[in-house]
């Protein structure tokens, strides 16, 4: 797991920038029903993407345990930030219209109680908005991707049917999908490698895979851009 205290400076940098954080931005917007107005985004990051969810009477508020995410997010969110754990959130039942999380689940060993918390802040009839698949959406046909087929394995906390599975055992069923591209986030051989010695990546190919990645082709040249998957999930009107 990265340390997202070090990661902060440098992380829109590395990860899109302004590009990736407007599409995932429209994307989530375009899932929220017109009457938004109340919205949590889980572990906001340093609200690059966070900042554009708003509207017309909507306004966003984001969480985040890493200092250096929240010190980031602060200036862009006008202060609207809170240190907090997304598995056990100080917030009260029924408290949003709407809670998004981008590019969380697929860190967790555990989606559950991530959800389960996105259901329970949740007003009846609001919408928990979530990346899903992530993994899956950098496999895109290149020549990396087919290096290290055999080495992907498990079930990501991320995937459509565990998640939509969670969601519908706390209320939440599914109603609507996008897609965006993550610009910027095509992926180099070198850094696919420094990874797996890392021990953040594919844990079975160890540095045999890593020196096979490193002479592929152009092991500088990012592959294809991914595209993301993320989904909607509307709370039952109780």
């Amino acid at each position: 797991m990265l340390d997202y205290d070090q990661e902060a400076a440098r992380y829109d940098e590395t990860r899109g920038g302004e590009p990736r954080a407007r599409a995932a931005a429209d994307a989530i917007l375009g899932l929220l029903p017109a009457g938004t107005r109340t919205l949590l985004d889980l572990a906001c990051g340093t609200g690059i993407v966070t900042r554009r969810l708003t509207r017309s009477g909507l306004r966003p508020f984001g969480v985040d345990l890493a200092d250096g995410m929240l010190r980031a997010a602060a200036p862009r969110l006008d202060g609207a930030v809170a240190r907090a754990d997304t598995r056990q959130l100080p917030f009260a039942d029924g408290t949003f219209d709407a809670v998004t999380a981008v590019w969380l689940l697929h860190l967790l060993d555990d989606a559950a109680p991530v959800v389960a918390e996105a259901a329970r802040v949740l007003r009846p009839g609001g919408v928990f908005v979530t990346t899903v698949d992530k993994a899956a959406a950098h496999h895109v046909g290149s020549d990396l991707c087919a290096l290290v087929a055999r080495h992907r394995g498990g079930r990501p906390a991320d995937a459509t049917a565990l998640v939509t599975s969670l969601a519908a055992a706390h209320g939440l069923r599914r109603s609507g999908e996008a897609a965006f591209v993550g610009h910027g986030q095509g992926r180099t051989p070198r850094r696919v490698a420094a990874d797996v010695r890392a021990g953040r990546m594919y844990a079975t190919g160890g540095e045999a895979l890593a020196r096979a990645l490193e002479a592929l082709p152009e092991p500088e040249v990012p592959r294809p851009d991914p595209t993301y998957r993320i989904l909607a999930f509307s709370a039952d009107r109780r």
